[in-house]
């Protein structure tokens, strides 16, 4: 018998595609999609749907949820959209990368009307990432005809 804090049961994702449950797979694993060494990864084998875990994670708890090839293209689109922004933040408030960084992720979830504990680009869908693309691009455009106008609040 356990005295003392309960253990949480180990995260066990399951496929936003198919519903299989993922499995976990490590670097030198047949179906690990990647040649290098990137950690080890949710993967729904079938959909060739994956996610990352929190680094040191000893739970191996998923970064958000699986994504098949146009949800990491999507993702990947919405960082790059992103990223010259956080830059400019950075530039222009003196903070830290990761502190602009997570506030443009708050930003971007206000702008979208979701709760901002979701609003970490791993757990949007291709819907949602697509909308934020276009959130992203539009204020870019509209900073862009006024240079003064801030980000995001202050660091």
């Amino acid at each position: 018998m356990r005295v003392g804090r309960p253990v949480k049961p180990l995260p066990q994702p399951r496929c936003d595609y198919c519903g299989a449950p993922a499995a976990l797979v490590r670097a030198g694993d047949e179906a690990y999609p990647y040649r290098d060494d990137h950690g080890p990864l949710w993967l729904c084998s079938p959909c060739q749907a994956w996610i990352g875990i929190f680094p040191r994670s000893t739970r191996h708890v998923p970064l958000g949820r699986l994504a098949d090839a146009n949800l990491r293209d999507l993702k990947a689109k919405l960082h790059a959209a992103l990223e010259p922004l956080v830059q400019a933040k950075v530039r222009r408030d003196g903070c830290n990368v990761f502190e602009a960084r997570s506030r443009g992720y708050r930003w971007l979830a206000q702008q979208l009307g979701i709760d901002p504990a979701k609003g970490s680009i791993h757990s949007l869908d291709a819907g949602e990432c697509e909308r934020a693309i276009a959130v992203v691009e539009q204020f870019g455009r509209d900073r862009a005809g006024n240079a003064s106008e801030p980000a995001w609040t202050d660091c």
